[in-house]
Order: structure tokens, then C-alpha cells, then sequence
């Protein structure tokens, strides 16, 4: 039976807003009983809530409704909180879920420098965290660890693609806008990596304080007077929409400057119109109208989210619910709740196969590891609807999007 559970709570270090959306169960007598408790941390009032937030949420309720079908002995409930972007707030509720709670897999989290504590906290306290929304590729690097896995895209694979083709194009001196937290650094970092390993070259940054920047001016008319033909947006979510606004009011399009959304979503370019994102390059792993089951997941969301069409977060938790759920059925509740180190041991074990990421597969530095696709968005005259926005450039096989394993840094691979 599917019922929701609603309430509006104090967690953690009293910042965090409970929103709580249920899944099951019955709760019998005893901890043998004890449902299977996911938390979904997210951004529900801040710069990325309409790439996460709500979206997330949905993402992970759907996956549960589905795999009810699959194995109705499942019985697992739900809840979500607001971070505020801020990272201990973040940690606040975290610490607040795993140890007093039952938080058994805590999800999404679009914070990189809160991801990072997290990550640290599971294994602490042998519990499962899988970031969907946090972007630095670090958590699979120098800070991989047993507990924790890295689902959607990171700061080396969103760029990648975009970078490459813009120096293949002639678009070879970068100038980036860098929102001054563990995401933005990370993926200036990655994205500067990609130019240059294409012989193109990197003239300067601007490093953005975060969150509340709002007027970005300064910072564009730095990055025109540097000379650079391309400015690279290390930000995200309003921000990025922000300085592509903006860019447009200083003409940056007439110039002949281009600019690079390196983790531009579905929502942002809706947001800004095609009028503005047109041309626009941009990677992701996943968008509403690739097939017949991202299409149908995309009517599913969109019937609960105001008509808004899934992002690849949202997409990330259904995905990340789903494999994990796959991982219970094996371990059986009690081991899976008891250890969230087999636990993730168990979902490397299995293949990833889901119908809006296709197949993939865990490596064993917590990296899932699936195609890419390099997308433009069209112009105006060739869109069909609202939220017909993208056309496919080309795929990305999953063993070239993501960065080399014996690159990362991470201590659980072997040389």
C-alpha cells in the first residue's frame, strides 16, 4: 500500500525544513519490520532548486512506486529536507537522519563542499550516500571512499564534451566566471584541463562569491577585456542563467564572444528562452526526449511538476533509488540496513540498467559510469513546443565521458 507521510520538522541544527513525501508501509512490531528509510537532501529555495529540489524528490518517489512491482517486500519510506546551500545546515540534517532517524541511504545533495562531509560522514557511520546533484569529481578522487557513490555527472565529464568542441571550432582562449565554493573550483579546474589537453589556452578568472551573487557586470566586463573567445560559467543553476542574461544585455553574442555553460540544465535554458540559450553546447547524460522511456518518465514528472520536464538530477535519483533497491532485494533488509559498506560492495557487484541511463555499471572507485550526449539547444524557428529545446550532437560512449580510472587519485584503486 502507498500512502504519503507529510510533516513539517525541525532537523539537525534547526534549519533544515523538513518535506516529507512517503513511501509504504505498515510499521509492525519490531526492527526486523523497520521499513527501508531514504532521505532526499536538497535545494528546495535556492540558485539550483528547479534542476534538483522538488524534481529530485519525484525522481526518487517514482522509482520507489516502481520497484513496489518488482519486489512488493520492500517496504520503504521517504522524506526530504531543504540545505539552504549551506553546508552545515547540510550536515546538520544529515548527522540528524543517520543517527537518530533511521536514514539509511541519504540522496542527491547539489552542495559539493557538504557532499564532501557527507561522503566522510557514511563512512563513519557505515551508512550509503549517493550524490545525484553534487558535481565535484573529487568525491570519486582523493575523496573516493567504501560508502558513497557519484551517479549523474561531475566536473570532468559535463565539460568535456563542450570543451572539446569549442577548441576543435577555433574557440581556444577561456576566461571563466567561478562561483567560489568546492563545485566551482573543481569544475574550473576540470574544464581548464579539457582546453588545454586541446591546445587551446586559459587568459584569466573571475571568482564569484556564492551564494548571493546577483550582478555579475563586473566580472563579464573583466572576462571581455581579457581578450579570451570563449567565457566559461564553472557556476550553475540562477547564477548561470544570471550571467548569460547579462552577457546578452552587454552584447557578448555580437561580439563574437561565446559562452559555455558547463552545467547547464533543462530548467535554466526553459528559463532563459530560446532567444537567449540558442547555439548554446552543453552536456548531460540525459534529456526528456532521447527515447520512448525517457519521454515516459518525462510525462510522469511533468504531471507532478507543473508541466516542467525532468532534469538529469531528477532523472539521477530515479536511476540511484532504483539500483540501490536492486541491492536490498539481495542483501535482504536487515544486512542491507546494518551495513551500508556491503551495501554499496553490492550495487559495484551488479551491472546498471534503468530506462532513462541505459546500461552502465559501478567502477570501483564509486564512479557510474553511462553514455554522454553532446547536445545544442535549437533555435526558436526549430522548437515544437515548451519544452522541445535540445538537438542531439552526438554520444559520448560511456569508457570516453568519464574521467580514466587511473587518473583520480583514489585510494581504494589499485595501481
Amino acid at each position: 500500500m502507498i500512502r504519503s507521510i507529510g510533516r513539517r520538522a525541525v532537523l539537525g541544527t534547526g534549519m533544515g525544513m523538513g518535506l516529507a513525501a512517503g513511501i509504504a508501509a505498515s510499521r509492525r512490531a519490531g526492527a526486523a519490520d523497520a521499513p527501508i528509510r531514504i532521505g532526499v537532501l536538497t535545494d528546495m529555495s535556492g540558485a539550483y532548486m528547479d534542476n534538483t529540489g522538488p524534481g529530485s524528490v519525484i525522481g526518487a518517489k517514482l522509482a520507489i512506486e516502481d520497484y513496489r512491482k518488482i519486489d512488493p517486500s520492500i517496504q520503504v519510506e521517504l522524506i526530504s529536507a531543504d540545505e539552504l546551500n549551506k553546508p552545515d545546515v547540510a550536515l546538520g540534517i544529515a548527522g540528524d537522519w543517520y543517527g537518530n532517524q533511521g536514514v539509511d541511504l541519504i540522496l542527491d545533495l547539489p552542495l559539493s563542499s557538504a557532499a564532501l562531509g557527507l561522503a566522510t560522514m557514511a563512512k563513519e557511520r557505515n551508512k550509503v550516500a549517493i550524490l545525484t546533484g553534487a558535481g565535484t569529481a573529487d568525491l570519486t578522487g582523493k575523496a573516493c571512499g567504501p560508502n558513497h557513490l557519484h551517479w549523474v555527472y561531475d566536473t570532468w565529464s559535463l565539460p568535456a564534451g563542450v570543451a572539446r568542441a569549442l577548441v576543435a571550432e577555433g574557440a581556444n582562449t577561456w576566461y571563466f566566471i567561478t562561483a567560489d565554493y568546492a563545485y566551482g573550483h573543481s569544475l574550473q579546474r576540470d574544464t581548464a584541463g579539457h582546453v588545454l589537453a586541446a591546445g587551446g589556452k586559459v587568459l584569466g578568472e573571475s571568482v564569484t562569491p556564492f551564494p548571493g551573487t546577483t550582478d555579475f557586470s563586473s566580472y563579464l566586463i573583466a572576462a571581455r577585456a581579457s581578450g579570451a573567445k570563449v567565457v566559461g560559467l564553472a557556476n550553475g543553476g540562477g547564477d548561470a542563467i544570471n550571467c548569460i542574461k547579462q552577457a546578452a544585455e552587454f552584447g557578448f553574442a555580437k561580439s563574437g564572444i561565446k559562452l559555455a555553460g558547463l552545467v547547464f540544465q533543462i530548467a535554466d535554458v526553459h528559463a532563459l528562452g530560446l532567444e537567449v540559450a540558442q547555439g548554446v553546447l552543453l552536456t548531460e547524460p540525459f534529456y526528456w526526449d532521447l527515447n520512448d522511456g525517457t519521454r515516459a518518465f518525462g510525462a510522469r514528472v511533468g504531471a507532478q511538476l507543473r508541466g516542467q520536464m525532468p532534469s538529469m538530477d531528477s532523472a539521477g535519483c530515479y536511476s540511484a533509488v532504483t539500483h540501490y533497491l536492486k541491492a536490498v532485494s539481495k542483501l535482504g533488509v536487515a544486512k542491507a540496513k546494518a551495513d551500508g559498506r556491503a551495501t554499496i560492495e553490492q550495487m559495484k557487484a551488479m551491472p546498471t540498467d534503468d530506462p532513462l541511463f541505459g546500461k552502465g555499471r559501478i567502477r570501483e572507485d564509486g564512479r557510474k559510469i553511462h553514455d554522454m550526449y553532446l547536445f545544442q539547444v535549437k533555435a526558436p524557428a526549430e522548437s515544437k513546443s515548451a519544452w522541445d529545446l535540445y538537438k542531439l550532437i552526438r554520444t559520448i560512449p560511456a569508457e570516453q565521458a568519464f574521467r580514466p580510472l587511473s587518473e583520480g587519485g583514489c585510494p581504494m584503486v589499485k595501481a
